[in-house]
């Protein structure tokens, strides 16, 4: 029970709306004036999805052991991504993410790098699910109740 309490911890927590996760920015994360290196916010979003979708019950290594009928991965097909503010060595970062939709094999989420109250990155992520041989795979139809949360 303790473990899982942990887990979820640092997985950050699921929202009404989607996901939000808790990050450090480290010394390795930033170029030498101290501010985090570009390509680095892409590593920010990309934990906070990978949290997502386990904490929705989609978990990476099943999708690799084949559990769904043969292995699956995901792939990023589309990234827009808007730098808006800095983030500097030792901020916290709250990463939002949430699913606009899910069409056939595509997922498109919206996320958001935020210090406190103030919106360092956005980003809009088109995601797919592919199959063993490279050709896409629908989305699950039982996991689009975890992903579209909306507000009560």
């Amino acid at each position: 029970m303790a473990e899982d309490a942990l887990a979820v911890g640092i997985s950050g927590e699921l929202t009404e709306t989607g996901h939000r996760l808790k990050a450090r920015v480290y010394f390795a994360d930033t170029d030498f004036t101290g501010v985090v290196y570009h390509a680095r916010y892409l590593e920010f979003l990309e934990r906070g999805r990978s949290d997502f979708l386990r904490l929705a019950g989609v978990h990476h290594t099943e999708l690799a052991d084949g559990k769904h009928g043969e292995k699956l991965s995901w792939v990023v097909r589309r990234m827009e991504i808007d730098f808006l503010k800095p983030a500097r060595v030792d901020d916290i970062l709250t990463v939002e993410t949430q699913v606009e939709r899910i069409s056939g094999a595509r997922i498109l989420m919206a996320q958001k790098l935020m210090r406190e109250e103030a919106l360092l990155v956005e980003a809009k992520v088109e995601a797919a699910i592919m199959g063993a041989s490279g050709k896409p795979r629908r989305f699950p139809k039982e996991w689009a109740p975890a992903f579209l949360r909306r507000p009560e």
